[in-house]
């Protein structure tokens, strides 16, 4: 009964695989931040139904204040709602708990017990009928008792303490074993649980950052299109221009009117996923204070990376404790042949009611040997040894998967930052042509047909270093995500 009772220690085969995809999940979300980007059209909104990190627990209401939001402050406030996290941390709770109750098969158990009762015999039924008392009569002078009645009643009280404890059991040890095996998994899952976190609410601040970069350039694109147009408009009233060189200018102002609402619209958008991913409400008015971050980063390896993440890649080691728990598992289904001792006793007090009390006392030794459960032993064994080789297997699977991930973030964020040093290059050289432009305009030597196009290649190349450089600080930190030391060293790799 001990030995069978352990299983439920053991996660009873499917907690292997289900251990995986809790811890596993904050060291495979990652990888989805690199198709992400900042989309030109509303993209479908992640729902907490397909990934708990897309969700957090609401810790407060809406307020009228206008509350001011460092990535700092996001992310402490991500680590207290996320909903993901929530149930990583509630994974390593209920482990915690199996431990405790599996550490009990060890402690002795001890019970008091007591209480007193009417109760009512017949003696006839306990074999004390007329014929065997009448084989007795010779034994009394006047022969048996008059009224002698079958049925008697007795008020019992009795009080006991009993004691069980286990003395040597091999699968319960190793059961144990596994337990705090599997606990220690829960603890890496959550703490990989929470770089998913950092790394989700950095992106959703980021996000946020270039959206209103890209409202801050369209409303300055949309106030010197307002002077084009002003000027167009005096001109053609003097006679200097034509009417279609104010139509070009008009045209130009309205699209331009256009895209600073649908910018102003993905900006509130964005801020509302940041909102959910921290805990606040919808509603709640945010003001960021960190702008867009932009540093190099220092020069790394692709092996300095990887020695780092074998180190401090917490779904690395949640694979390595899950290993060492299915190689408990299989320790404790090998000793499942050896004998079991255990001892149980109790100590009370038992009396009737005016006849008198007595001592009861009971020490009770017990060896179980299994003699002949083949089938359930072999199965046991192989069953376990099955989900070791899996687990060995998800070891080294994962080991070269870290060193392709680093390797991959390495080359993104070199190649980012060469696109945001091109992109900043654009830009200067398109302001130039925009300034060279509206100079030769204003001289009256080209109309307002290649000023628009100037203004249309500013404004393209301000959206690509918008893009770029989302883009780069998006690499930097899967890159810290993929060595494993996103949340202790965010600040570092993003240059803030």
């Amino acid at each position: 009964m001990l030995v069978n009772g352990t299983r439920k220690f053991w996660f009873r085969q499917v907690g292997l695989p289900a251990l995986t995809v809790l811890c596993g999940l904050a060291g495979t979300a990652g990888l989805r931040a690199q198709s992400s980007s900042l989309p030109s059209a509303p993209m479908p909104n992640p729902t907490s139904a397909t990934n708990p990190y897309f969700g957090s627990v609401t810790l407060h209401p809406a307020t009228d204040e206008v509350l001011k939001l460092s990535l700092d402050d996001a992310v402490s406030r991500g680590l207290q709602a996320n909903l993901g996290l929530k149930e990583a941390e509630l994974g390593e709770k209920t482990l915690n708990g199996e431990k405790l109750e599996a550490l009990q098969y060890f402690l002795p158990t001890i019970t008091v017990t007591g209480g007193t009762g009417v109760h009512e015999y017949n003696l006839a039924a306990f074999g004390f009928g007329p014929g065997l008392l009448g084989k007795f009569s010779g034994l009394f002078p006047n022969g048996l008792p008059t009224g002698l009645s079958f049925i008697t009643k007795a008020d019992v009280t009795s009080g006991q303490v009993n004691w069980d404890q286990l003395l040597f059991s091999g699968p319960i040890i190793d059961g144990y074993k596994a337990v705090r095996a599997a606990e220690r998994s829960a603890y890496f899952g959550k703490m990989s649980a929470r770089g998913e976190v950092v790394q989700q609410v950095a992106t959703a601040y980021l996000a946020v950052i270039a959206a209103q970069s890209e409202v801050e350039n369209a409303k300055s694109l949309l106030a010197a299109d307002k002077v084009l147009l002003d000027q167009a408009h005096d001109k053609h009233e003097a006679g200097i221009v034509a009417n279609l060189d104010e139509l070009r200018a008009r045209v130009q102002y309205q699209q331009q009117q256009q895209t600073v609402v649908f910018n102003e619209n993905k900006r509130e958008k964005a801020e509302i996923l940041l909102l959910r991913e921290i805990g606040l409400a919808p509603g709640q008015k945010i003001l960021l204070t960190d702008p867009a971050p932009y540093s190099d980063l220092a020069k790394r390896t692709p092996e300095d990376l990887k020695t780092e993440a074998y180190a401090n890649r917490q779904d690395f080691q949640n694979a390595q404790a899950q290993q060492r728990e299915a190689e408990t598992v299989l320790a404790a289904r090998k000793k499942e042949r050896l004998p079991t001792l255990s001892f149980s006793g109790n100590y009370g007090v038992t009396g009737v009611t005016g006849v008198g009390y007595h001592g009861t006392l009971s020490a009770i030794g017990t060896l179980s040997v299994p003699i002949f459960k083949e089938g359930t032993l072999r199965g046991d064994r192989d069953v376990a040894k099955s989900q070791l080789t899996g687990a060995e297997l998800q070891v080294g699977e994962l080991r070269s998967h870290i060193d392709e991930q680093v390797r991959s973030a390495l080359m993104d964020v070199q190649a980012n930052q060469q696109l945001v040093e091109v992109a900043h290059s654009n830009v200067d050289l398109a302001t130039r042509a925009l300034s060279d432009e509206s100079d030769r305009f204003n001289a009256g030597i080209d109309d307002t047909l290649p000023l628009v196009r100037a203004q249309a290649t500013l404004a393209n190349a301000q959206t690509t270093l918008v893009e770029s450089l989302y883009q780069y600080n998006l690499a930097k930190l899967r890159l810290a995500r993929s060595a494993g030391v996103l949340e202790q060293q965010y600040r570092a790799y993003l240059g803030r």
